[in-house]
């Protein structure tokens, strides 16, 4: 009884034995196909060397146009799945403290990118770090051996910020307008000049005032500036314990206007027309804090209702481009002042 048993054993185990060779190989098989899957998954997803060169090729030295705020200093911005953080009031303490490298409308350079595993460093205007001189790496030799000059503690004139653009996972396969499409929230590819970036970030109202060359109560100053440029005299004077100015545009025998300044806020616009007829407003029309607050949330995505509150900006708007709406005209230098148009006159 016990050798039949042994015996029908035996001839499983006969059996049993080619299907574990079989097996082994179906798994190896798979096994190999699943790697070669992953590998090929895995180098189309990740950047190329190539693909690196070109990025770095296409985008560092070009001229392009803030469309939000980027604040000075060794804190830059992120920007994951279109939102830019750090915003609202955390950015508004920042811009306090250190001030600002570039506002909506500003032009800016991308002077350098470094591309990492998860995100994408984008340096504008220098970036936050000033490069060492060569006067900083002076030393001094003698009898008791070499010593280096002692350093400035100061940072130097840094006037530069970055933006950090992070993925998912590792940075994949990128084209230049798909790279552009991912940045569009932080810079402007497509403005021909600061004005028209400029534009692109205020709520329609303030939009069409601009390009109407029109003040509305309530502006802030560079709203003011890009609407009328720079005044052709100012006066300022103090009310009842409030300091404001008053921007007087136009001069007799046309129409004159009064715009009044408290603070960052045109309070009280009135024109003088040339047959005497006198118009004062002083209602506010916008709220330029309002839609300050609101910019810094959604960071000056195109659509969205923001507007830049802070000082006048150095340039003069006043200059038209062939559209007819004021700002640097296309192909001319950023850094020479434009042509004033007729009527608008900087002082």
């Amino acid at each position: 009884m016990s050798a039949g048993i042994t015996g029908l054993t035996l001839g499983w185990l006969k059996l049993f034995r080619p299907s574990v060779g079989i097996l082994t190989l179906l798994l190896l098989v798979t096994s190999h196909a699943a790697l070669a899957g992953r590998s090929s998954s895995s180098s189309a997803l990740h950047l190329s060397k190539e693909n690196r060169v070109e990025i770095v090729r296409s985008f560092t030295g070009g001229m392009v146009y803030a469309r939000t705020t980027f604040p000075l200093g060794l804190i830059g911005l992120t920007l994951k799945h279109g939102k830019v953080t750090p915003s609202g009031s955390e950015l508004e303490h920042m811009l306090g403290v250190s001030g600002a490298a570039a506002r909506p409308g500003d032009p800016v350079s991308i002077t350098s990118i470094t591309i990492r595993d998860d995100h994408i460093h984008f340096e504008i205007n220098g970036g936050p770090i000033r490069d060492p001189k060569w006067y900083d790496k002076l030393t001094i030799t003698g009898a008791n051996g070499t010593v280096p000059l002692p350093k400035s503690k100061s940072p130097g004139n840094i006037r530069g910020s970055f933006v950090d653009l992070y993925f998912d996972s590792d940075v994949h396969e990128l084209t230049g307008p798909q790279l552009r499409e991912l940045l569009s929230p932080v810079f402007d590819f497509q403005a021909k000049s600061s004005l028209e970036a400029y534009i692109e970030t205020v709520p329609p109202k303030v939009r069409d005032a601009i390009k109407d060359h029109n003040v509305l109560v309530g502006m802030n100053r560079e709203m003011l500036v890009y609407a009328k440029g720079l005044p052709n005299r100012k006066l300022r004077e103090n009310d009842a314990d409030t300091e404001h100015e008053d921007w007087i545009y136009g001069e007799p025998p046309h129409d004159v206007e009064f715009v009044r300044l408290v603070a960052d806020e045109v309070v009280r616009v009135e024109v003088m027309k040339v047959n005497g007829e006198r118009i004062v407003r002083t209602e506010k029309e916008v709220d330029a804090h309002a839609i300050n607050d609101r910019r810094n949330s959604n960071q000056g995505v195109k659509g969205t209702d923001t507007a830049p509150n802070g000082p006048a900006p150095d340039r003069d708007p006043c200059a038209r481009t062939p559209d007819g709406i004021q700002g640097t005209p296309p192909n001319s230098n950023p850094g020479n002042p434009p042509v004033p148009s007729s009527g608008c006159t900087p002082k």
